[in-house]
């Protein structure tokens, strides 16, 4: 039997591409948000019969710095890299990243609360291609939640 559509809507997966980006409460146009990840580091305590029973205390609470890379083609008058790494590069901005359903509605939001700029990768200049000039630009984030609205 055929699945109804409000059944498919509520169980399928959503499509990766129909996302948004908003910088510092500023929508920004990517074509690619790629390294979201929420990491901790590990501890493992020993105690006396840790030769015994084993290692059995481990604590995650320790977040990690992740690399984030964002992509963007290269517009005439848009140089929202180039602002941001201008203004103050230490500073930190933060970024939501928005998974939206087919109006356009969010569905999922990943909110990085801190977001420092680490390098700017120009485009691939070649003579030979006709693809799209993307530029790169990686940044070193903390503070990472998601949100299902």
């Amino acid at each position: 039997m055929a699945e109804s559509k409000a059944t498919q809507k509520r169980t399928y997966p959503l499509p990766a591409y129909n996302f948004r980006v908003t910088v510092d409460g500023q929508t920004a146009s990517f074509s690619e948000v790629s390294g979201i990840a929420l990491e901790y580091e590990t501890v493992t305590y020993r105690h006396g019969f840790s030769a015994w029973e084993g290692e059995t205390i481990t604590r995650f609470r320790t977040p990690k710095h992740v690399p984030l890379s964002l992509k963007k083609g290269t517009i005439m008058g848009n140089n929202f890299f180039g602002d941001w790494l201008g203004s103050d590069s230490q500073s930190s901005r933060a970024i939501a990243v928005s998974l939206c359903d087919e109006a356009g509605a969010p569905v999922v939001v990943w909110r990085i609360a801190e977001a420092v700029p680490t390098k700017l990768t120009a485009p691939l200049f070649d003579a030979t291609s006709n693809q799209a000039s993307i530029e790169t630009l990686d940044l070193m984030v903390s503070g990472i939640s998601v949100e299902h609205v």
